[in-house]
């Protein structure tokens, strides 16, 4: 599954998922300056365990809208 890509300002949040042992999913943020320098990204994940992908990629979604929300373009 292709991550999902926001932006604000300079800021670029890449919201993806990572498949767990057993079958379950977790939603993973990817979260940088436009510029792609290394010291300001960071990868954020969401706290709960998805059962289906597409849960989790939801979830992914969701955290990386909140995150560029909380950013002062």
């Amino acid at each position: 599954m292709a991550a999902v890509r926001y932006t604000k300002a300079q800021w670029v949040a890449q919201a993806d998922i990572q498949e767990l042992e057993g079958g379950k999913f977790q939603g993973v943020v990817l979260l940088a300056k436009e510029n792609g320098a290394v010291s300001n990204e960071a990868q954020h994940t969401v706290p709960t365990i998805a059962d289906s992908a597409e849960e989790a990629l939801e979830e992914a979604k969701a955290l990386a809208h909140r995150l560029l929300a909380a950013i002062d373009a």
